[in-house]
């Protein structure tokens, strides 16, 4: 399969022309949520920009194996080897055992997803489901010396692997940079070789909930092990795409590489991908920051620095507004903006479904339709340039516009081609959902009862405004309409009440 897509590649620094491994087959592992709490807009950016990949991949033909994982044991709280796993600590607080905090967090993460239109992957793991692969992988490291044994603690022996390989090629930094970045950090004090070397099995203390048997000790796995081994197990010893935030190329991604050489003796993945962050005022948007905005507050409108409530597709758009390798930095405004670019493509396919075709084409219609798919495509292959794609939609949208007003001609072929290209970029590769505008993060059938009952008392409100106003020809007519429709309304000393029979 001849392709002509090209995707930058972190871990050479430079764009590379996309040949998988064995086509036309594509593997690709993406880091997944840690749940322990409500999802955020930083976990909506790196969801939709493998989302693009994984739509662009398919409809270029690869038969793509997608695995996100879901990690739900091991990621302590500094994101090392210090504190405590932040899944425990959310269930010794609200007094819950850990696996239901993963799970309440994992369904709110999928709700979500599932409203910013996020195709679900191929495969799921979760870190607690492969205690056994990861204790073989720690094992395998110890086999080959380079890891070693500490009061029932297993570390990586970073000094050791850097004699025969390199330690730091995926972040650029060198050992010493990263020994003397480890100092202040005193976990493990009398037990580590070197404070860099991280942990594959931590012993677990006494007042540790999670924790597994193992050659080792009672324990649990490092954080960094769950992707190495289940990456392994489901896309094999190596394979094409590796991706994630930015922020995890150090010490995570990082880890991960030493973890699969000296295990294996062989790097695992050909191409690494990472989005760039989301910021708030130009810091990263975390939980551990303090600074996020959850995803149902954004759908709801309900926080401080939100002048409104924006639906999922506003929040694709924004973030697809952008190219996953930039920054971007959320304000109220820039939401607005992306609302309005939004609601201009909506009107614009919308539109389309009423231009007719006439017998030919001005030159400038058939100009801008004949040359839209290429454009479109040249920016997807040049490492997925998503505002490129949106910019050549909106050149779409004005000719649509002025078809509309009568301004402009379209012959039969090039409004098929107008149609197909807009629908096929904006909806089946951008994956925005058009006519998805809404969503609550409460249960479906929830939602729609309250929104349900919001309008049957708005109604009752004009009702009582009627009668307060003498009006009793519109307070009947009110009652009599809601009585046809099967609602019964009573007015008692308490005010109003109403039910619907069924």
């Amino acid at each position: 399969m001849d392709s002509k897509l090209v995707i930058y590649n972190t871990l050479t620094r430079q764009k590379e022309r996309f040949e998988p491994i064995n086509a036309p087959h594509v593997g690709m592992y993406v880091c997944g949520p840690t749940v322990y709490g409500d999802p955020h807009l930083g976990h909506a950016r790196p969801a939709i920009t493998f989302d693009l990949v994984f739509r662009y991949l398919r409809h270029l033909g690869y038969k793509v194996r997608y695995v996100r994982n879901i990690t739900d044991v091991g990621h302590l709280e500094h994101d090392a080897d210090e504190g405590e796993d932040k899944i425990a600590k959310k269930a010794r607080l609200e007094q819950l055992e850990p696996m239901e905090i993963a799970e309440y967090y994992t369904h709110r993460y999928h709700q979500a997803m599932d409203a910013l239109n996020v195709l679900r992957p191929s495969i799921e793991p979760h870190a607690t489901g492969h205690i056994i692969e990861q204790q073989q992988l720690v094992q395998q490291i110890l086999d080959n010396g380079f890891a070693y044994e500490s009061n029932g603690s297993i570390y990586f022996d970073i000094e050791k692997y850097n004699q025969q390989h390199k330690y730091g090629i995926l972040s650029g930094r060198s050992l010493e940079n990263i020994k003397d970045a480890s100092r202040d950090n005193l976990d493990g004090v009398g037990e580590k070789k070197n404070q860099a070397d991280f942990a594959l099995w931590k012993k677990a203390q006494p007042e540790h909930i999670m924790r597994w048997p193992s050659p080792w000790s009672n324990g649990f796995p490092g954080w960094h092990c769950e992707c190495t081994a289940m990456g392994r197990k489901y896309l094999g010893e190596q394979f094409d795409i590796h991706g994630g935030g930015m922020d995890l190329i150090f010490p995570h991604h990082e880890c991960e590489i030493a973890q699969a050489v000296a295990s294996m003796g062989h790097p695992a993945v050909k191409y690494w991908m990472h989005n760039n962050m989301l910021t708030i005022n130009g810091q990263k948007m975390a939980k551990s920051l303090g600074n996020f905005i959850s995803l149902e507050q954004f759908f709801t409108g309900k926080h401080e620095l939100l002048s409104k409530a924006y639906s999922p597709m506003t929040i694709r758009f924004f973030i697809l507004s952008a190219h996953y390798r930039g920054t971007v930095d959320f304000s109220d405004e820039a939401l607005q903006a992306a609302e309005k670019g939004l609601e201009r493509l909506t009107n614009a396919l919308g539109d389309l479904e009423r231009v007719t075709a006439s017998s030919s084409c001005d030159g400038e219609t058939e100009r801008v339709v004949k040359g839209l798919r290429e454009k479109c495509y040249d920016a997807m292959n040049d490492d997925l340039a998503t505002p490129q794609v949106i910019s050549h939609l909106f050149e779409g949208c004005t000719v649509v516009n002025r078809l509309i007003d009568h301004k402009a001609t379209i012959c039969s072929d090039c409004l098929k081609e107008l149609k197909e290209t807009m629908h096929l970029f904006a909806e089946d590769i951008l994956g925005l959902s058009l006519h998805n505008s809404q969503f609550s993060m409460q249960n479906g059938s929830e939602a729609r009862e309250e929104a349900f009952g919001k309008v049957v008392d708005m109604v009752l409100a004009l009702r009582a405004k009627a009668k307060a106003n003498k009006d009793w020809a519109t307070s009947d007519q009110i009652r009599d309409e809601l009585a046809a429709a099967g609602f019964e309304v009573k007015d008692t000393k308490d005010g109003v009440t109403w039910k619907l029979n069924k």
